[in-house]
């Protein structure tokens, strides 16, 4: 479970050197299984929450086109139909998957790392707080992941107003259209653009993020083990994390929505500058926009993302035992 990334489900005091106990306590084994899981929880998190997050990009970075979340909601409708809700799921989904793969995969390994630092066993429970830390390890790693195919991803959903504000001429409006287009102004580089944006919401956010979620799985556990939680505690404890996360490191991630997007007209400041931009001209509120479709997308989307993880580690799990 995520509370401690390599468990053996109703595992036996039996000698590691039986070839299938073997198997099962492999790290290797382990990261496959955590890669697997994390991506089927990305998966459920782009299929639940896809058009609020469309509504927040869009909000985030033309604050002045929409007077709300109902707002955003019409005028992309009026303008583009309802396909324009899901404007940027190719990528959404490559960058989801790819992140949570890695994420997971890494967020094992790291709880390992704290584990050395503290000073525990290989095999003891971690606190809350120090599965916290190892998740914000983790996610610098998914960062390098997430930064180029959330670039696409941020373009697409945005297309249509960069071309009627005319700070572009000509859209694109396919997933490699936007690429061809990086590559050819930028080369490979571009594809991170906005990445020190991305490490400063992801590390701070996935502590936020993984301490909300264990600590909801305790308080809900009761005195149980987390392990036994059912699915309704497990995706109220993911929508919690995902609430945490986001009021946590909201202005970050317009600062960093802001730079991915506009980047396409021209050379773009860097986080600071971009920043102090939006303060100056546009007030700290702005920071903010696009806040309320990311609240109401937090639970379904991440408790779906914690609930796809965790059973599909357990289905996972099981059969390895059964093996």
């Amino acid at each position: 479970m995520v509370g401690d990334a390599v468990p053996i489900l109703n595992s036996r005091e039996v000698p590691l050197t039986e070839p299938c106990n073997a198997m099962k306590s492999s790290p290797a084994i382990q990261a496959a299984i955590d890669l697997t899981a994390g991506a089927a929880g990305g998966t459920a998190c782009v299929l639940t929450g896809q058009p609020f997050d469309t509504m927040k990009v869009k909000m985030q970075t033309f604050p002045d086109l929409y007077r709300g979340l109902t707002d955003c909601c019409l005028k992309t409708y009026s303008q583009v139909g309802f396909r324009g809700f899901y404007k940027g799921t190719s990528p959404a989904l490559i960058a989801n998957i790819a992140e949570n793969s890695v994420l997971f995969m890494c967020y094992g390994f790291c709880q390992q790392l704290v584990r050395r630092v503290v000073g525990l066993d290989r095999k003891a429970k971690l606190s809350d707080l120090q599965n916290a830390a190892a998740g914000s390890v983790a996610s610098a790693f998914a960062a390098l992941v997430l930064c180029p195919t959330e670039l696409v991803k941020c373009r697409l959903q945005t297309m249509f107003e960069m071309e009627t504000s005319g700070k572009i001429t000509r859209s694109q409006n396919t997933v490699w259209s936007v690429v061809k287009s990086i590559l050819r102004k930028d080369g490979p580089l571009g594809f991170y653009h906005g990445l020190s944006s991305t490490l400063l919401r992801e590390v701070p956010g996935y502590f936020f993020f993984f301490g909300g979620y264990e600590l909801s799985r305790s308080f809900l556990a009761s005195g149980r083990s987390k392990d036994e939680l059912g699915p309704v505690p497990l995706m109220l404890s993911g929508g919690v994390g995902g609430i945490c996360l986001w009021l946590a490191v909201y202005p970050v991630d317009c600062v960093k929505s802001r730079i991915q997007i506009l980047s396409m007209s021209g050379k773009q400041a860097g986080f600071i500058g971009t920043l102090l931009s939006v303060v100056r001209n546009e007030g700290i509120a702005t920071l903010y926009s696009g806040l309320k479709p990311t609240m109401i997308r937090a639970f379904p989307a991440n408790g779906a993302l914690f609930l796809a993880y965790e059973y599909s580690r357990k289905l996972m799990m099981g059969q390895l035992e059964a093996f």
